[in-house]
């Protein structure tokens, strides 16, 4: 039973991607909502101020056998698992006509290949008991990106899976869910650097105008950390197969 004020109270929760960005936010989120966690990390060490608050493991989310591995152990140490968010992935920029094989490759493997993996991996230690999945999705998948095709593609992808696993795990009482968020991450740091000054300036500006909330990119841990908590709970135990855009009004999804 969760306790007033913790909601995730008793819940186990593996964060991957944990290190930065939407990771961090959701550890701390998860965490301060009374979560038992394991937080999963690669080439980004966890950050000082978390360090100590949770357990930590290395994790190539690329890699099947890293996966399951990591997730034995972290199911090992929270003695099972009721809830997995996926936050693995990179944002890169590229044109349609000039992607290279390598970059493709690169994109598609951050964010569509360890979505699978690791939902896959949750699937085997919630497949008995239920569980829920949060993965992150983008409303560049929904509405393409020609400054990031490739990505647009992986998170397009990543949609249509959490649909599909969705529909074949709700009778194991797993639910699966997807957010499009637009918040301040690295990825969107590397898209001002990308765009340049100029450019980037111009895009704040239409951001002011297309998003009918505050007109800029929401934080990470006030905006979107409990949302991601409400998905991680009871609350929304018969929620499942929804992309969930948390941004502003940016994109306003429908039937």
């Amino acid at each position: 039973m969760a306790l007033p004020g913790l909601p995730l109270a008793g819940r186990r929760v593996v964060v991957t991607g944990a290190a930065g960005g939407i990771g961090a936010a959701a550890v701390s989120a998860f965490l301060a909502a009374g979560a038992r966690l394991v937080g999963l990390f690669h080439s980004t060490p966890p950050p000082d101020e978390l360090r100590e608050q949770c357990d930590w493991l290395a994790c190539d989310a690329r890699s099947r056998d890293s996966v399951t591995t990591a997730f034995d152990r972290a199911a090992s140490i929270l003695g099972g698992l009721d809830v997995l968010l996926n936050a693995a992935g990179t944002w890169r920029p590229g044109s349609p006509e000039s992607l290279s094989d390598d970059a493709f490759d690169l994109i598609i493997d951050a964010n569509l290949r360890t979505t699978v993996l690791t939902n896959q991996a949750a699937f085997e230690h919630m497949r008995h008991s239920g569980g829920q999945i949060i993965n992150l999705g983008s409303s560049e998948g929904v509405r393409g990106n020609p400054l990031a095709p490739h990505y647009a593609a992986a998170k397009a992808g990543v949609h249509a899976w959490t649909r599909s696993v969705a529909s074949a795990w709700g009778t194991f009482g797993i639910t699966v869910n997807a957010l499009a968020p637009a918040v301040r991450t690295p990825g969107a740091d590397r898209l001002w650097d990308h765009l340049g000054e100029e450019r980037a300036a111009a895009f704040q500006q239409n951001l002011r105008t297309a998003m009918p909330l505050r007109g800029e990119l929401g934080d990470p841990q006030t905006d979107l950390g409990p949302v991601m908590v409400f998905l991680a709970g009871s609350g929304a135990r018969f929620m499942t197969g929804q992309l969930i855009a948390v941004n502003g009004g940016l994109l306003m999804l429908g039937a």
